[in-house]
């Protein structure tokens, strides 16, 4: 494997990590779980706030939804794959940007203290 597709399966690794442990840590703290539906609530700073975090935990949604959505309805199968891909390619996206930050402040912190 070369170092380019190691780099992008740990970004899609990350990106769905980092997407579970927000959306995880919304709902212990809502007491519900997260939704697109956070948007919906007209214009107000709860929905301007939300957008940043519905971007990061969209993979996380989108795969419970689609997993439910398999059991419950009985989705077909296209359906799930074109929403993993969806899932991945956004996980693959945010997980990129969550390790460019990550190297942006461990450079930062290298700097200050070293």
């Amino acid at each position: 494997m070369s170092p380019e597709s190691i780099q992008s399966f740990l970004a899609l690794a990350i990106g769905f990590a980092f997407a579970g442990v927000i959306a995880t840590g919304y709902q212990m703290w809502a007491q519900r779980p997260a939704s697109f539906r956070l948007l919906e609530q007209g214009a107000s700073p709860s929905s301007f706030a939300a957008v940043p975090f519905l971007v990061f935990a969209a993979p996380f949604i989108i795969m419970r939804n689609t997993v439910r959505g398999r059991i419950i309805e009985r989705r077909r199968v296209e359906f799930v794959m074109i929403a993993t891909v969806i899932a991945g390619l956004w996980s693959l996206m945010s997980g990129t940007i969550v390790v460019m930050t990550v190297q942006v402040v461990a450079d930062g912190v290298a700097r200050l203290f070293g």
